[in-house]
């Protein structure tokens, strides 16, 4: 029986702000390697005795996930909306009814999508010795050997010392994120692991489990995927019954009450990315420790990490020892190693005192390529605009400006009113205000044009649509 890998893109990633955000988080983001950490997953997690995987995400990241999907060369099962974030319990609970509609005995490992595990075949391996547990009624969820004293993880105490990888064993009790003494008195016991947060089961039994343990989340999930309604591939669960579930994870809903568990001990090579220190320790080093990504310098440093983000902006560190300098085109982090933790910290500050860069990047993805202001007026705006092979912008217009677009590169089929045309490399067209308007590339590389707004009001939910290929509705995503 093939196993239906359920990948959760949710969360936020803040603890590696300013490079993951709410409006494009760390799973998408080629954070270690040359792939993003959604990509990754994805592939660790199909082949030979797998499924095609079914992904929980929101609404702002459904084109994202497909486009990730595509470049990996894999193609997904379903793909379930989340109207509202509400945590792991209710994501893991539709998965589970959703597949179990099909086949009661499914059997399901759900994961993170934005976890580095370098050895995929050993944990393969992994998943393939839970398979016994779970062909016995349990439950499996996935112990890492602590590689130090974490305070950063959750733990799990098993009932005697693993003998590495192989077969389950028992699980004695979930232990909360601890202290540095308590983590460095449990790592030198021998008998804890990291929880990875990743759990192998079959459809029925998780199921069960949430009857037995958290029977109030069954009536409003089970409402939402009955409810849930086909939109270009996606299944959009019901917002009404989705919101009247509990917003809560998956250990304090089912896991940490459930009797039927067992762990399956991993040794290899595993983190969340669960802040900067750790996308160090991960990452390729020079001598001396120096991490080091983009246009950077490094002087007499020692155990640092220096990323820029951007090709025209370079980063200097100079004598500088247990340190990371984040810098992004609009935001600059530098703090000390051991304060990894406290950038979720700043970015709750930032998002108090009204700072744009707690959440949203200059960049912002679409689900036909991308635009960035490169010039920000009271009056006007300077946009790049990347449009992908194939792809169209909904045909629309505004109440409030008027827009001029040059092409740059590549050639745009523009459509104004009855007009159409189309527009090559150092042309330029303009769209006057209330002017209905459309942008598609028809070739084969990706199209870039620069397009000056100008006019009284130039937030990106002026916008009225007629028609979208991506069926957005209306307002600035839709």
């Amino acid at each position: 029986m093939s196993i239906t890998p359920v990948l959760l893109c949710g969360g936020s990633g803040t603890r590696l702000w300013p490079l993951s955000r709410k409006s494009f988080p760390k799973q998408f983001v080629k954070l270690v390697g040359e792939e993003t950490l959604f990509a990754a997953s994805a592939r660790r997690l199909s082949g030979p005795g797998f499924a095609a995987p079914v992904v929980v995400t929101g609404s702002d990241f459904r084109f994202i996930v497909t486009e990730q999907l595509a470049e990996a060369g894999i193609d997904p099962g379903a793909i379930l909306i989340e109207p509202e974030a509400r945590n792991t319990a209710p994501a893991v609970l539709a998965a589970a009814l959703h597949l179990a509609a099909a086949d009661p005995e499914a059997i399901i490992l759900v994961a993170p999508s934005d976890h580095v595990i370098p050895d995929a075949a050993l944990f393969r391996s992994a998943v393939t010795a839970g398979l016994v547990a779970v062909a016995q009624g349990k439950m499996v969820t996935f112990g890492i050997t602590p590689g130090h004293a974490e305070t950063g993880y959750g733990y799990l105490e098993l009932s005697g010392t693993p003998e590495g990888d192989g077969a389950a064993v028992p699980l004695t009790r979930f232990v909360e994120k601890p202290d540095a003494a308590r983590a460095a008195e449990m790592v030198a016991a021998g008998n804890f692991l990291w929880n990875a947060g990743i759990f192998l089961f079959a459809a029925k039994d998780m199921i069960a489990a949430f009857r037995s343990h958290a029977p109030a989340l069954l009536a409003p999930v089970e409402a939402a995927v009955a409810a849930a309604k086909p939109d270009l591939g996606f299944l959009r669960l019901d917002p009404a019954a989705w919101g009247g579930a509990e917003d809560i994870s998956l250990d304090y809903a089912v896991m940490e009450k459930a009797e039927n568990l067992a762990v399956v001990p991993f040794t290899g090579a595993w983190s969340d990315l669960g802040g900067w220190d750790a996308v160090w320790r991960e990452g390729a080093q020079a001598a001396g420790g120096v991490g080091s990504s983009g246009p950077v310098t490094a002087i007499d440093c020692e155990d640092v990490l220096l990323r820029s983000e951007s090709e025209g902006l370079e980063v200097v560190g100079i004598g500088l020892k247990n340190i990371f300098a984040i810098a992004t085109p609009d935001a600059v982090l530098v703090a000390d190693m051991s304060r990894a933790q406290d950038v979720k910290a700043a970015v709750a500050a930032l998002k108090k005192k009204g700072a744009k860069q707690a959440e949203a990047f200059p960049r912002d993805h679409r689900p036909w390529g991308w635009f960035e202001t490169l010039a920000l007026g009271n009056r006007f705006q300077v946009k790049r605009i990347v449009v992908h092979p194939g792809a169209a912008l909904s045909l629309q217009s505004h109440f409030h400006r008027s827009e001029h677009w040059i092409v740059v590169e590549g050639t745009a089929k523009v459509t104004i009113d009855e007009s159409v045309q189309l527009v090559t490399e150092n042309q330029s067209v303009y769209i006057p205000l209330g002017g209905v308007h459309r942008m598609e590339n028809p070739g084969k590389v990706p199209m870039v044009l620069i397009e000056v707004q100008t006019g009284t009001y130039l937030g990106e939910d002026d916008i009225v649509r007629y028609d979208d290929v991506y069926a957005r509705g209306q307002g600035a995503k839709g």
